[in-house]
């Protein structure tokens, strides 16, 4: 007997495993010339299949069992027979092959069995075995119940990351460093694992990197020359969360029952974005929509009724393209990075579609930020009515998206008004940043920072008092509440006089001290405890924080009633930072940023370092 394997078959390894199993007896194995050139062909490129299949080749050549021979075959074929053959240039020649030797043709490719049928080749179609269970695979042995993910790498001792979002921690196992031979071994059991199984395929294969989606396991190959060394790492699901038990559930509910949304989950990588991105796909799957989504590589664990859609020929344009016929309700876009993925995005936005963007992010601000200059100004409200920002499993920040038109805080001359993007948020209801352009610049604005006292500010009243009591007779105190901005507080009696006949006298004031005033009794000033230059200015001094080193941050844990209110910062009474406590009460900076080492400065120097409310 003769049998003639395929490109596909001796990538997935079935020929060694059949013969072993005793599939084929007393029989000569011919290896196409046509296949071994196909193959080399995709080893120089870095392809993990080209590896496989060669190690295949080799493995049959070692005899692995006794009543069998193996001999090369066919012609060795031209260079553009070996470029074309995605366009099934190799195929016709092991075909043609296999008909000139009277040989049986053994593939597991579904196009390459029908024609051979066609063309009278004898042919043994191995199907995906729906029944084939991962439990032998080598790299199961790592996995416990709370293990997220694995990190082999040549030449080092396996390390795993256990935990779920917002608990997780490294462990290195305690046995010898792996050596790259049997994480090789390890890697063509995997590819051709997802050759064979049912819910298993080849993401991406090219110049030494290689992705394979294996039921929920999503594996990824690294090997030189685009890494330095041969790695494998992978990743799977450990949090399945209802949508209910999120904050905001009801919220985020309402909002997907009455129309078609734009909404964007937004945080850092592992902070638990995919995680919520499955839960509101289940959701909406649950009462009745139409549920879609894009991904690359395809790992939501979603239901079996939501069909996953990876990037057609290589371009999410044509996914959305087909998905616009398919007219889902909404469609699940898992992860926006480049400008095409927004600009998809904010298309299917736009011609109806709802939508559900995964964005990497650091702050919820920032997946807004992504959109700037990928989609028209205006249009970003129209595109993104909400974002949510994840972190450590839990919505961190729920924000709501607005245009409006109005003079962005911290301006005070009414033609000065422009559209304005409002980002607020929802669970206070206050505007955090406004988004708009000044000249030519597109501004993203921290209303906190402008709607608070600027520490300059407070520095420049006094002087500012000590020039105005040279120009007028009375009592007085001041305020500077903007760059240009200031009230001016004097008593009752007086208030006329300072402004003059007709604001004569008061646009005198504003003339020489380059400053807008607003003019208030000086009882205000008091009951307030406001102003500069004497004034009594009631002043939080603040709580000191306990500190958290990580590797490679340091964090702020405070009170637990301070969670989630907006603070300053101050060391020695000057202020470094203003921002909001998260919800653990904890708030952290990167030891590399600029606030981060003057923490970590503060810490070591021991200098007085509080945080205090801003409200």
């Amino acid at each position: 007997m003769k049998i003639v394997p395929d490109t596909s078959v001796l990538i997935d390894g079935r020929v060694t495993r059949l013969l072993k199993e005793g599939r084929w007896d007393d029989v000569d194995v011919l290896i196409p010339e046509a296949v071994v050139a196909e193959l080399e062909a995709q080893a120089h490129r870095g392809m993990e299949t080209g590896y496989d299949g060669l190690e295949e080749i080799r493995a049959l050549a070692s005899k692995p069992v006794k009543r069998m021979r193996m001999r090369f075959a066919g012609a060795r074929p031209t260079y553009d027979q070996v470029r074309l053959a995605d366009g099934g240039e190799i195929d016709a020649v092991v075909r043609d092959l296999a008909l000139q030797e009277g040989a049986l043709l053994v593939t597991s490719d579904w196009i390459q069995a029908r024609l051979a049928e066609a063309k009278g080749v004898q042919v043994e179609y191995l199907r995906k075995d729906p029944k084939m269970s991962l439990d032998q695979l080598r790299i199961l042995r790592y996995f416990h119940p709370d293990v997220m993910s694995v990190h082999l790498r040549a030449g080092a001792k396996p390390r795993i990351k256990r935990g779920k979002p917002g608990a997780m921690e490294i462990q290195e196992v305690d046995e010898p460093a792996t050596e790259e031979r049997a994480l090789r071994e390890m890697a063509r059991e995997i590819v051709e694992t997802a050759r064979v199984h049912p819910k298993g395929f080849l993401e991406m294969d090219e110049g030494g990197a290689t992705v394979v989606q294996l039921d929920n396991l999503r594996i990824a190959i690294a090997r030189p020359p685009f890494s330095d060394g041969f790695e494998v790492t992978i990743v799977r699901p450990v949090a399945e969360v209802d949508l209910e038990e999120y904050e905001y559930a009801e919220e985020i509910k309402r909002r997907l029952r009455e129309r078609h949304r734009g909404i964007l989950v937004a945080g850092s990588p592992g902070a638990g974005k995919s995680t919520l991105a499955q839960a509101i796909a289940e959701y909406l799957e649950s009462v009745g929509w139409i549920v879609k989504t894009m991904e690359k590589p395809r790992d939501l664990q979603v239901s079996e009724r939501v069909t996953q859609y990876t990037a057609l020929e290589g371009d999410f344009a044509r996914t959305a393209d087909f998905l616009l016929l398919v007219r889902p309700d909404y469609t699940i876009y898992d992860e926006l990075r480049k400008t095409s993925d927004f600009e998809v995005f904010a298309d299917m936005r736009l011609a109806g579609v709802g939508m559900v963007g995964v964005v990497h992010a650091t702050r919820g601000i920032d997946a807004v930020q992504r959109l700037i200059g990928r989609v028209e100004l205006g249009m970003i409200p129209q595109v993104v009515d909400t974002v949510l920002f994840v972190d450590a499993g839990r919505i961190e920040r729920f924000y709501d998206v607005r245009f409006t038109v109005k003079v962005p805080a911290g301006m005070v001359e009414a033609d000065l008004a422009r559209p304005v993007i409002e980002v607020t948020n929802h669970a206070t209801g206050k505007s955090e940043f406004e988004v708009y352009t000044f000249g030519d610049e597109v501004v993203v604005m921290p209303v906190d920072a402008v709607a608070q006292e600027n520490p300059m500010w407070r520095l420049a009243e006094p002087e500012l008092a000590r020039g105005l009591r040279e120009e007028i007779d009375a009592g007085l105190e001041v305020a500077i509440d903007g760059d240009r901005h200031a009230t001016l507080f004097v008593e009752e009696d007086s208030i006329g006089r300072v402004i003059g006949t007709g604001g004569a006298r008061i646009k005198e004031l504003e003339e020489t001290f380059g400053f807008s005033f607003e003019v208030k009794p000086l009882q205000e000033a008091r009951r307030k405890g406001r102003g500069g230059g004497g004034s009594a200015r009631r002043v939080d001094a603040g709580a000191r924080p306990d500190f958290e080193e990580e590797k490679k941050a340091i964090a702020l844990v405070l009170p637990r009633g301070m969670a989630g209110r907006n603070v300053e910062v101050t060391v020695d009474g000057s202020s470094i930072f203003r921002g909001s406590v998260g919800r653990d009460g904890r708030m952290r900076f990167e030891k590399r940023s600029p606030v981060g080492e003057r923490i970590v400065d503060a810490k070591f120097k021991k200098r007085d370092l509080r945080v205090r409310a801003s409200e």
